[in-house]
């Protein structure tokens, strides 16, 4: 039965062969997994070693535990000659369900980010918080205090789910509501087990308990092996679509009739990254798979993740997320193996549910009864103090004078919560003795921008993207002020590397690094995020993306359509027509 519109799938076609074909060889982070007793590995006593980094092996493993090994690559001008290694640090991540925490935790992120990492806090594109520049030899001080603030870093790295997340917004929508519960508890339902407890013993309290001998029953769902790779889960509304649902390896597009929570759609299959100089990779959006009941969200979640686990592809990394078992596949089929096998009954079919739009937010907004929220926009989720834009002190006064609770949002913003009426000009009057800008001072373009961190800290960044980004978003807020054009909202996505962490494949232009100062510049996606974009220019030097840009939006305000986005007046003239127009 075709349970929805027909969808373009790729297809893989094998060679006759009189013998069957050996199984490919597991990858080695395969092998680590497999011998890593439960993702402790070595880890302890690495951690009891003076040195200042980890094994390879150990790097690895400490991905599932919320840490990244990384490196200062600003230093390396200085450190590279002999007897003077890399200045190695650790990224930390957390788990933080649709981004919410207390007031007092953010209080106590706030020390952390002090006394441990950088003196910064990083909002990321999946509502988290990152701390960069941690050492090895805090590393485990740093997770305790975290964890002593019923924050946790488990699961917020390596190939287990990640962080879930859902439309943050705490407005009067039982909706919403109802998203924000469902993923916290398909977060917990996806936790490790044997890894929890692993986790607890290394960085908490050091109680040695032997998991069972049985990994199916060590690790119900995730096994002895864990996942292929990476995998991330995410709640939306069609007609808020501000989690990128489409870009999500499982989202649960809420069907909502009459204020009520019908059901969700299963999309399955999105992912963003992609590999240079190899067309086997690609970035993809989720498939509609089905409908399920609220009831049945956590269920269809642990299916959709056995799935990928018994059959993702687990001897190449670069293709082993589950967009390209998708892709592969074709929905038809992946619906046929998901039902037999996993979700065990037949399914419903998904319903027509297009995406209206996204609500980044931003600005004061009443919660009900005598409650507001107020939306600050961050760029590029940076939480610093620098010149006279003080925004980490001006939250960290905020949120000690006031008690809001915070909530992160998926473009790097921060929603300051729960706040009373009276309390609304304290808050009003910090901000502007801390010299943050209102969302309403701020331009479209700055407001729907967004960026990785790249250089200095992540080691697969090939350019710049966060350092980079604000000055591309200067020249631009000029270009389109001369053009009459400051009022319209374009996404732009920039990211240091094709892995696209901050989702460039989907916006109205997306700028990936590409080769120390020349990027790839992709257009035709749009601010709802459900199509993808297309690959313009590549090699682009890095002082021409504005002018390049500047041009085909003199061309959009000449030209566009009744209502039509920059993104889609892009994807109605085609690569070989905006080329044209390039000269």
């Amino acid at each position: 039965m075709n349970l929805s519109p027909k969808i373009s799938d790729r297809e893989t076609t094998s060679t006759m062969s009189t013998e069957p074909a050996a199984p490919p060889k597991p990858s080695p982070v395969e092998g680590i997994k497999d011998t890593s007793r439960y993702l402790k590995g070595d880890i302890l006593e690495e951690l009891a070693q003076d040195t200042d980094h980890f094994t390879e092996q150990s790097k690895q493993l400490i991905k599932f535990h919320g840490t990244y090994q990384q490196e200062d690559r600003d230093a390396r001008k200085t450190r590279a000659k002999p007897g003077v290694g890399k200045a190695y640090m650790m990224m930390l991540r957390l788990r933080m369900p649709g981004g919410v925490m207390t007031a007092d935790q953010y209080l106590a992120m706030d020390d952390i980010c002090e006394k441990y990492a950088n003196g910064t806090l990083r909002f990321t594109t999946r509502q988290s918080i990152q701390l960069h520049g941690v050492l090895k030899g805090n590393l485990k001080a740093t997770i305790a205090s975290i964890n002593e603030i019923l924050l946790s870093t488990i699961s917020a790295c390596g190939d287990v789910n990640r962080n879930v997340m859902s439309c943050p917004a705490p407005l009067a929508d039982p909706a919403r509501k109802q998203m924000q519960e469902l993923a916290v508890k398909v977060a917990d339902h996806l936790t490790p087990v044997a890894g929890k407890q692993s986790y607890i013993e290394m960085w908490l309290n050091g109680k040695v308990v032997a998991p069972p001998e049985d990994p199916n029953v060590a690790e119900p769902i995730y096994g002895k092996l864990y996942l292929p790779r990476k995998f991330k889960v995410g709640f939306a509304r069609p007609d808020d679509n501000c989690v990128d649902v489409y870009a999500q390896c499982l989202g649960f597009l809420a069907i909502v009739e009459d204020g009520r929570t019908l059901g969700y759609n299963v999309l399955v299959g999105g992912g963003m990254g992609m590999t240079n100089s190899k067309p086997e990779t690609f970035p993809h959006l989720g498939q509609p798979v089905c409908f399920v009941t609220p009831d049945e969200v956590v269920f269809a979640a642990e299916a959709v993740i056995k799935l990928f686990r018994d059959h993702g592809n687990r001897a190449d990394r670069k293709r082993a997320r589950i967009k390209y078992l998708m892709a592969d596949w074709g929905v038809e089929k992946f619906r046929a193996i998901f039902s037999k096998d996993y979700f065990q009954k037949p399914l419903v079919a998904p319903k027509l549910a297009p995406i209206t739009g996204v609500d980044l937010h931003l600005g004061w907004h009443a919660q009900g009864g005598d409650r507001w929220f107020l939306g600050i926009s961050v760029e590029n989720g940076r939480v610093k103090d620098e010149g006279t834009y003080r925004l980490r002190s001006a939250l960290r006064s905020i949120v000690a004078k006031v008690g809001c609770t915070m909530r992160v949002t998926a473009q790097q913003d921060v929603l300051l919560c729960d706040v009373a009426t009276k309390d609304r000009p304290t808050v009003d009057s910090l901000l502007n003795e801390y010299g943050v800008p209102r969302a309403e001072n701020l331009s479209m373009v700055q407001k729907w921008s967004m960026a990785c961190p790249a250089i200095p800290t992540c080691p697969l960044a090939i350019s710049e993207s966060e350092r980079f980004l604000p000055g591309v978003v200067d020249r631009l807020e000029t270009e389109l002020a001369a053009l009459g054009l400051a009022d319209q909202p374009i996404s732009l996505r920039m990211t240091g590397c094709p892995n696209g962490c901050a989702r460039p494949y989907n916006s109205d232009i997306g700028v990936v690094g590409r080769s120390g100062e020349k990027y790839t510049l992709y257009v035709g996606g749009r601010i709802e995020a459900d199509r993808l974009s297309f690959e313009l220019q590549d090699l682009v030097p890095k002082d021409q993306l504005v002018p390049r840009l500047a041009t085909l939006m003199g061309h959009y305000k000449a030209d566009r359509q009744t209502g039509e986005g920059f993104g889609d007046y892009c994807h109605r003239i085609g690569k070989d027509g905006l080329l044209t127009l390039l000269g």
